[in-house]
């Protein structure tokens, strides 16, 4: 195939995943439900007939994805709201996944007649939530978790791909080299994950001084700094045998916490960089797959999807939660929403190119139980949500016509003042806040309308102020703006 129809396939195959994850929206699906069978039907047996049958490049292709993809999502979550679910959302990634993988591997003992060892391996690769599928649902259908659930849930499934791999990767080394036991994989578990928090911290100071400082001419050249700071934060620390996804995650995670020059610019490219990784790596693994071999397993594959979903994913969630105060329903959604993603395929091809004896068991059983919780559980999010009472509506964004990007020396950013209905400033003019003589009110958004403000404008109850200042005089004039009228007077 030359070189040409290759990248006209690319482009096809790409052009085609956007126009499915719009049309997802309609059907309340995650997008790379359709990433995937849009692979499919490209592969050999479908009607694109494009023979792809290569683990190794699938491995290559999905490790590099998930660099960008997990980096992309601890760069667009948010600390101040995760802090408050640090050790649940820890316990969870960790615990929560270790758990899982046991009860699944137990019951592929008695479901496929596996060794305990190779259950094990398969719960460790099922083990992990794929974020983006989460949240792609629920934006669809335009709700929101209320309370921590949706920061907690965010965290999670943002961290809890390291713990898979590691539990793959160690299922694998006793697979192959017998003289191991699972109790020599307990040190390597500490230096591993110790590692990855260790250097993600690490590395996440050096690169917001480098980007702070370095005073790059080009702007794009902002751009790939970062990725190579990516790129070299996940091999030095896999290279100290180390965590590198975890390591990434932190880096994205820790990044996002601070302010650093072209930092909303830089957010922005790697949401698109984030989508692009996950079609491309949906679309590899769609080629990878072979439909005539998923059908032999079905009746196995959705026993399996129906413990992990119904058993294994609620023991784990319930006794991970059990010292916190999560009320019944809480948990309960908790448990759903535990969709299945990319990594735990990505991960079923770890054993196919170590050549153990159950791998394209494995990897069908693996890709089959991901299609099922997508298309179960991601199709009934928004009902369980409802029928547990723990919905809200999503908390859309105003869009404003201005933006101010972070440069050097300027520790300034735009930021929304509510004003209260029954703050002391209603029917006063802006003059009478006494700004902070570093803030400026840019903007004020009034029903649904903008006005450019001076100091004669009157402001009125429910009006929001776009705000350029830094974050000691935030706090100042949002108290201020919070104050109330003095009834005595």
């Amino acid at each position: 195939m030359i070189i040409e129809t290759i990248i006209l396939w690319i482009g096809v195959l790409i052009l085609l995943s956007i126009i499915a994850s719009k049309i997802s929206e309609h059907f309340m699906l995650p997008a790379l439900l359709l990433f995937l069978a849009i692979g499919m039907l490209a592969g050999s047996e479908g009607i694109g007939g494009v023979y792809f049958d290569d683990p190794g490049l699938a491995k290559s292709i999905g490790v590099i994805s998930l660099i960008l993809i997990i980096f992309s999502g601890g760069l667009s979550t948010e600390w101040k709201a995760v802090r408050p679910m640090f050790v649940q959302g820890l316990l969870l990634a960790t615990l929560g996944v270790m758990l899982t993988a046991v009860v699944v591997g137990v019951f592929a003992v008695y479901i496929l007649k596996f060794t305990l060892l190779e259950g094990l391996l398969l719960g460790s690769i099922v083990s992990s939530t794929d974020a983006a599928a989460v949240f792609s649902v629920l934006r669809s259908r335009k709700i929101s978790l209320k309370g921590y659930l949706k920061p907690l849930l965010e965290f999670e499934s943002g961290s809890n791909d390291p713990m898979a791999v590691f539990l793959t990767v160690g299922c694998l080394s006793i697979l192959t080299n017998p003289q191991d036991s699972l109790i020599s994989l307990f040190p390597l578990f500490i230096l591993n994950m110790g590692m990855g928090f260790m250097l993600g911290y690490i590395m996440s100071r050096v690169s917001i001084y480098i980007i702070n400082t370095i005073k790059l001419e080009y702007e794009g050249l902002y751009l790939v700094l970062t990725i190579g700071l990516i790129l070299f934060t996940y091999s030095l620390t896999t290279l100290l045998k180390g965590n590198g996804f975890l390591a990434v995650y932190f880096l994205g995670l820790l990044l996002n916490k601070d302010d650093f020059v072209q930092k909303r610019s830089i957010s922005r490219f790697y949401d698109g960089i984030g989508w692009l990784m996950q079609i491309v790596m949906f679309l590899t693994l769609g080629l990878l797959v072979f439909p005539s071999q998923i059908i032999p397993i079905m009746p196995q594959g959705l026993l399996l999807a129906i413990i992990l979903m119904f058993v294994a994913r609620p023991v784990a969630v319930f006794l991970c939660l059990k010292p916190f105060k999560f009320t019944l329903p809480e948990k309960a959604m908790i448990s759903w929403v535990g969709l299945r993603g990319a990594v735990p395929i990505v991960l079923a091809t770890f054993p196919l190119l170590e050549g153990i004896p159950q791998a394209n068991t494995i990897f069908n059983i693996v890709f089959f139980v991901t299609l099922t919780s997508v298309l179960i559980q991601g199709s009934s999010i928004h009902i369980v949500s409802k029928l547990f009472g723990v919905d809200t509506p999503i908390d859309v964004q105003k869009k404003y016509p201005i933006r101010f990007e972070q440069t050097e020396g300027i520790d300034l950013s735009l930021a929304d003042m509510f004003v209260p209905y029954n703050s002391d400033f209603v029917g006063k003019t802006l003059s009478a806040i006494n700004m902070p003589p570093k803030a400026l009110i840019v903007l004020i958004s009034r029903d649904e309308n903008f006005i450019v403000p001076n100091g004669s404008t009157v402001l009125e109850g429910g009006d929001v102020l776009l705000v350029l200042a830094n974050e000691t005089d935030r706090n100042v004039i949002q108290s201020r703006l919070s104050l109330v009228p003095d009834k005595d007077k």
